[in-house]
């Protein structure tokens, strides 16, 4: 630990009293199969840590406050690992676009970025348990997307990049969650990177924690209507790469790609339009158990939800007490009705 804290990396799950319910001396339960806290890297500003240029931080309250219950936060700056020292001149990002050189805004002559690769790379290892990173925007470092890098003249060009330690977790992490904290104040960006963050974190606990076929098709078998909501595509392809994969062979290059593609597909928010199609699907499932009024009703605010006239909570909530009361065990695995926590509240907000 003393390595990797000089390194700029903290396991604030160990660290922050904020982090952890003292008042029972229990985690919380995140509706997980080992219903353990969730390791998620975040940049170390978010968390209060005064490492920003100017002696600052950028302290969240949405991460502090609301997902703290769930997740054991793993807080990392790279411009502090790298030695640039706090407070310090602003950094920007100059030169080529597709290979940006990292200089000190007073001082463009001196090109900094091997000193910030040299500190990144250490982490990267201790980085493989992560199942979500989240990310302080306008970094020239950390921030995900809008990154401006400048000419020679001092203009900044047209197109954006993205800060040079979001590249390098890309990079080796390609089917990590990342997401920036300043979208997930929107309510659909939130729910989709938070079903992304549970979802890799059920992957590694139902998967790799003993990888079978039977595991991956279970898995599959478990988020067949999730994965149907975002892209019924590859729902229906990633079923067909399991089927035809044989029995006693190796299975890392299938699992491999089956997580790759299985997490791109959850890369955008789903539709009000699938998410009305998996609900009646669902809803199929009841018609010899529930009585026809009853279906019809929940068809009503099914319909309703389609029309934005309440939110995604209130027709989803219904089914689920039925199929919890009347569906069989294949209705009951799936993880579409409960594929986080309830107590987040995010499908209010849709």
């Amino acid at each position: 630990m003393d390595i990797i804290a000089r390194q700029g990396l903290t396991d604030m799950g160990t660290t922050t009293d904020n982090l952890s319910d003292k008042s029972s001396g229990k985690k919380a339960d995140a509706n997980t199969a080992s219903n353990t806290l969730i390791n998620v890297g975040i940049s170390a500003c978010l968390l209060g840590q005064p490492v920003r240029y100017n002696g600052g931080h950028s302290r969240s309250k949405l991460c502090l406050n609301e997902h703290n219950r769930y997740f054991n936060y793993r807080s990392f700056c790279p411009e502090v690992a790298a030695g640039f020292g706090t407070p310090r001149p602003t950094l920007r990002l100059v030169g080529d676009l597709k290979a940006p050189r990292l200089v000190f805004s007073d001082d463009q002559s001196k090109d900094v970025t091997a000193q910030l690769n040299q500190a990144i790379e250490p982490v990267m290892d201790s980085l493989a348990d992560l199942d979500g990173y989240i990310l302080m925007k306008n970094s020239p470092s950390c921030g995900l997307e809008r990154i401006k890098v400048y000419n020679d003249n001092g203009n900044p060009m047209t197109d954006k990049t993205r800060g040079l330690f979001t590249t390098a977790l890309q990079q080796r992490y390609p089917s990590l969650p990342i997401e920036e904290e300043a979208r997930l104040n929107d309510a659909r960006l939130r729910e989709n990177f938070l079903l992304r963050v549970f979802s890799h974190h059920q992957f590694r606990q139902q998967v790799d924690s003993q990888l079978s076929l039977k595991a991956l098709m279970h898995f599959h078998r478990d988020y067949k209507y999730v994965l149907m909501a975002h892209h019924q595509r590859e729902y229906r392809a990633l079923g067909q790469l399991l089927a035809q994969t044989q029995r006693g062979c190796d299975l890392s290059g299938v699992r491999n790609q089956y997580h790759h593609r299985f997490m791109a597909a959850l890369s955008k928010p789903a539709s009000r339009e699938n998410h009305c199609n998996v609900l009646l699907h669902i809803l199929g499932y009841l018609k010899r158990s529930v009585e026809s009024s009853v279906r019809q009703e929940m068809v009503g605010l099914i319909n309703r939800y389609r029309r934005g006239e309440v939110n995604l909570a209130t027709p989803m909530t219904l089914l689920d007490h039925y199929v919890q009361r009347f569906g069989g065990d294949y209705i009951r695995s799936q993880r579409y009705l409960q594929p986080y926590p309830a107590e987040l509240g995010l499908n209010n907000l849709l």
